[in-house]
Order: C-alpha cells, then sequence, then structure tokens
C-alpha cells in the first residue's frame, strides 16, 4: 500500500525457496460475499486482527502483507520476518476467532516496502513454481478464498516479476480447479482519477496473456500526486469509471455489470500521503458507500483499520491516525454494512432533495424539501441531518425524523458575513437498516474580491473557500485588520491552504501576499506554475509573476514546511 514511506525491518536470514507444491489438505472456507468490505491489517503492529475486528466491527479483514525477507529468497514471511512464518501459529487462532464471528481474511502480498526494497515474491524469486508453491501454502495453511497482491512503484516496472506472478496465478488456479478448491485473486494498483495508468494495465494485459484470471482490480483511489485540489470521493467515482471502461477492452465478453463486479476500492481515511489536498472525509465515505452499493462494485476497503480514530488531527499519512477530526470507528460503521450478497437486505429507502440547489444574498433565508420513500421491506424511522454549511450559514433538517416515506425541510439561513460562492451541502438519512446522502448546492450571491481571490484578508474569521485541512483562522499576528491565516505545519508533515481562482486566458498577473514565519512558500500551479519564499520572523511581502494558460484557472496556495514551525498569511491579491 502506497502508505507511508518507512520501510518495515526486514530479517537478515537468507531463506530457500519451496520448490514443490504444498499438500492440498482441506477444502476451502466459504467463498467471500458478492460485496465485501475488507479494510487493510497492518499486521507489523503486534496487535490482535480478531480483537481489532471486534471492536471496530469490520468482519472481514486484508491482511498486509507477505514478502521475502531478504532479495533473491523464495519463502514469504508476514512483514518479510522470519520470526513470523506462513503457519497456523502465526496469526491462525485469529482467522478462527474472525471466522466464528461470521467474517474471513484476505491475506495480501507486496505493498510499497516490498515492492521497492525487491522482496515482492515475484520480483525476489525468479522461480514460477516456487511462487506459485508459495500461494498454495498460504491457501492451504489459512484455508482461505481470495489472495490480494499489492504491486505498485517498482514492481510495476519489473516486466520479469509481472510475467512471473501472473504465470503463478494461473498455476494455482489450475491447481486449485483439480482439487475442488475456488479461489480467487486480486490485484491492488495505484490509479489516476481517470483510471489505472499504464504501468497497472500492463500488469492486466500480462495476466490475459498468461491466461490467468483476475477476480478483481483494486483501485487504491488516493496519493495521486499531482499537485491538483481533489474532491476524494468524486475523483473514486471517475476512477472507477475509467477503469470499468479499461476493463471493457481487456474482457470484451463481459457484460457492464459483470465489469463493475470486478472493481475494488480501496481509499485512505482522512489525510493521505500527499498532504491535505487529498483528504478523505467521513461525507467521502457515506457518498461512496452508496455509489457502490448503486454500481455492485466487489469490494470496499480502506487503509488501514488501525488509522480508523481521529488522534492525530491536522497530520496525514500516519499509520495509527486519519489526521481528520472523527469518531473511532467511524468510517469501519459506514462500510461495514457493505459485506453480502446484498448491502442493504431486508428494509431500506432513499432520500432527495428538491430542488437540488438555490441562490440567495448574504442575509437572507432558503428551503429545500427532502423527501424520503420506501425501496425494499417496510417502512423504518429515519433520522435527518444536514452538514457542510461553511461559515455564517446555518441549516438544519424539520423534522428532524420521519418514517420513511415521509417529508421534511431542509431550512437556510445565511449572515450577512457569509462568503459569495457555491457549497456543497450533504442531507443524511440513517435508519436502523441503512444511510444514504443527497446534495444541495447552495450559491452566497455576491461580487468576487478584485484579484479573484476570495476571503483574501480573512475578515470573516473563516476559511471558506479556501482549502486548508488543520489550518486555522487567528487574530494575532495579522498584518492588517483583524484576522489572518496560520497554515500548521508539523514535525512529520507540511501544511497548505489553497484557493481555485479563475482568471483571464493567457494573460500575465502578479500573485501578491504578507507572510511571516521560516520557509514560508506562495505560489500557484495548475494553469501556471510559479512560486517564491522567505523565512522571517514579521511580515514580508512575496511577490509571484506568472501566465496563465488557455483556460485561465490556477490554484493559489501558502505553504509551511515541516518541522518549521506555523506560517502566517494575510492580504492575498492578484493583479
Amino acid at each position: 500500500m502506497r502508505l507511508t514511506k518507512r520501510l518495515l525491518s526486514l530479517a537478515t536470514a537468507i531463506s530457500t525457496g519451496l520448490g514443490l507444491a504444498v499438500a492440498t489438505a482441506g477444502t476451502a472456507h466459504a467463498a467471500l460475499p458478492t460485496h465485501v468490505f475488507a479494510p487493510y491489517f497492518e499486521a507489523w503492529t503486534g496487535e490482535s486482527p480478531a480483537a481489532l475486528a471486534q471492536q471496530s466491527g469490520a468482519k472481514y479483514l486484508t491482511m498486509a502483507f507477505l514478502q521475502a525477507a531478504t532479495k533473491g529468497s523464495c519463502t514469504a514471511y508476514w512483514n518479510g520476518d522470519t520470526g513470523m512464518p506462513i503457519a497456523s501459529s502465526t496469526f491462525g487462532a485469529d482467522i478462527n476467532t474472525i471466522r466464528a464471528n461470521g467474517g474471513d481474511v484476505i491475506p495480501s502480498f507486496g505493498g510499497f516496502t516490498a515492492d521497492n526494497t525487491g522482496t515482492e515474491i515475484a520480483d525476489s524469486c525468479t522461480n514460477v513454481n516456487s511462487i506459485a508453491a508459495v500461494f498454495q501454502n498460504v491457501i492451504t495453511t489459512y484455508n482461505i478464498s481470495r489472495i490480494d497482491l499489492d504491486i505498485e512503484d517498482n514492481s510495476l516496472t519489473n516486466s520479469g516479476g509481472i510475467d512471473r506472478r501472473n504465470k503463478a496465478v494461473k498455476q494455482v488456479e489450475d491447481w486449485a480447479a483439480a482439487n475442488g478448491r475456488s479461489i480467487q485473486f486480486s490485484y491492488t494498483l495505484p490509479t489516476t482519477t481517470q483510471g489505472l495508468a499504464d504501468s497497472g494495465l500492463a500488469v492486466l494485459r500480462n495476466a490475459v496473456s498468461n491466461n490467468a484470471r483476475i477476480d478483481v482490480v483494486n483501485m487504491m483511489t488516493f496519493d495521486y500526486y499531482d499537485n491538483q485540489p481533489h474532491q476524494m470521493a468524486q475523483d473514486t467515482q471517475t476512477s472507477a469509471e475509467g477503469l470499468v471502461r479499461q476493463l471493457g477492452s481487456l474482457y470484451p465478453g463481459k457484460t457492464q455489470a459483470q465489469l463493475w463486479a470486478m472493481v475494488g476500492i480501496t481509499e485512505m481515511l482522512g489525510i493521505d500521503d500527499f498532504g491535505p489536498a487529498e483528504t478523505f472525509t467521513t461525507a467521502d465515505a457515506t457518498t461512496v458507500y452508496n455509489w457502490a452499493v448503486n454500481k455492485g462494485v466487489n469490494t470496499l476497503s480502506f487503509w488501514a483499520l488501525q488509522r480508523d480514530n481521529g488522534g492525530c488531527p491536522g497530520t496525514g499519512g500516519q499509520d495509527n491516525c486519519s489526521g481528520i477530526s472523527q469518531s473511532t470507528w467511524q468510517f469501519t460503521h459506514t462500510f461495514a454494512p457493505f459485506s453480502g450478497g446484498n448491502p442493504n437486505p431486508g428494509n431500506d429507502f432513499s432520500i432527495a432533495v428538491n430542488p437540488g440547489s438555490g441562490a440567495v444574498n448574504p442575509g437572507a433565508s432558503t428551503s429545500a424539501s427532502v423527501a424520503t420513500a420506501v425501496t425494499s421491506g417496510t417502512a423504518q424511522s429515519v433520522t435527518l441531518s444536514v452538514s457542510g454549511a461553511p461559515a455564517g450559514v446555518t441549516a438544519t433538517v424539520s423534522p428532524s425524523s420521519v418514517t420513511a416515506g415521509g417529508s421534511a425541510t431542509l431550512n437556510i439561513a445565511t449572515t450577512s458575513a457569509a462568503v459569495p460562492g457555491s457549497y456543497l451541502l450533504t442531507v443524511t438519512g440513517r435508519s436502523a437498516a441503512a444511510t444514504h446522502t443527497a446534495t444541495y448546492t447552495l450559491t452566497i450571491n455576491g461580487s468576487t474580491p478584485t484579484g479573484g481571490i476570495v476571503n483574501a484578508g480573512f475578515e470573516a474569521g473563516i476559511l471558506t473557500p479556501w482549502s486548508a485541512p488543520g489550518d486555522s483562522i487567528v487574530s494575532s499576528p495579522v498584518h492588517s485588520g483583524t484576522h489572518a491565516l496560520q497554515v500548521t505545519a508539523t514535525s512529520s508533515q507540511t501544511g497548505e491552504a489553497t484557493q481555485a481562482v479563475s482568471l483571464q486566458p493567457n494573460h500575465s498577473y502578479t500573485l501578491k501576499a504578507w507572510v511571516q514565519g521560516n520557509f514560508a512558500y506562495i505560489g500557484v500551479r495548475g494553469g501556471a506554475n510559479a512560486t517564491t519564499w522567505t523565512s522571517s520572523s514579521g511580515w514580508t511581502q512575496l511577490s509571484v509573476p506568472f501566465t496563465t494558460g488557455t483556460s485561465g484557472a490556477v490554484t493559489v496556495f501558502v505553504h509551511g514546511w515541516y518541522a518549521q514551525g506555523n506560517v502566517f498569511a494575510d492580504d492575498f491579491a492578484i493583479s
């Protein structure tokens, strides 16, 4: 998984290959559900997967990772640790407990560390039979029905490893069929917002050429590293739509429903490795859940179960917390109902907002109708709430609870301090059986300030419309007025605030802002790329000349470097 770039400790002992396929005693455990939620469990932490599964409510887990202890070895261990062999003594009791509670596990090979140290099993081992024997050993030792192959970075360019891995997959599939077993293989691959990059497609093309059946293509819908602002739930959807088009070319005999049933989605909770520009929120989780149910995708997952808590607000890419404010296990509770032949069995409902958008002047009010309907089973009580209102806006749903089939009213009131712009409000309905959402786009009328930057001096006392996870508005120090922006950088994470701005195309401009702090950066990216920086204990004005491209769109940013303390910014302007 393309998570934190720290290397797991690798044992130094050199192991030998298995050579021959292991015994085929026993029959495979029951197949996974048609739709399964299986978050990644970080197996190197020393925690009990069964205990965390029970505490969180995640019945199914993807266990990360299996890899060789040293490059060149044909023996795999959990985390490459020779003290954690593929054996019932390693996680066997936990897996039995998970199954007794109605769940199962998916062992995962590879991951970022293995893919960058040559210890991913097919990169490390040059014997296809030995690689297949490792897969078979996992299958028979733990009696599992799916193996995940997490292939990224250097492993995506190792053509020899790609070919050996797929040949081993085909060999294991033939072995399983001959021995009355059902085994699935999933590929977990990095993605763009429009589908797999060609390197990931090359892995699948090679699988097709080797007649290796790939049951699930699991997309890592995070760490895009494209220096663009992201709406993570929306990008998940466009990425998956691109994947389905790509799969349609690889598997022309499959229907659209069958192609969607090959799709897996793995999110990264909260702030990912890239930083605040890629933040997957609790609201995003609800959106993705409803979309995944509608599309019929095979697998929902996230990195990682141990991150599903709000223990480190503002800090990204951590192993043990999401970096955002949330309740413990909040993401798990949203995704958990996905597991099963029908993710929403029995009683269910729908929710809609009409009209879906509206515009008001600052200080005015508006409303919309919230309608619910029974879609299966009998009518249940539905609790209604709304989120996403910016500062200066109050949004409520009245009544706050209806019986499915009933209606309510979304009431929106603004103050004169509401900042002009468009905002997405999310209305959430929750019953005992399901959670669904609908959206309403609120436009607050008003002209954009001179220079194209909204809330350029932060005098409204709010961040909106700046995208600034972890940052805050402060009353001291300020350059002018009564407020300024504090960009929060930590010992391990940079801080940043951004705003998308529309300007004239192919035109020269100068961005100016007052900043204070060590390694304080301002700049633009997207349709133009330019930056400058300073280190100063007092307010200093920075200037960045740039020329827009054909669209005129740019993203303005202020950036604080990690381990250098907070950066303060005020009085932005574009001229």
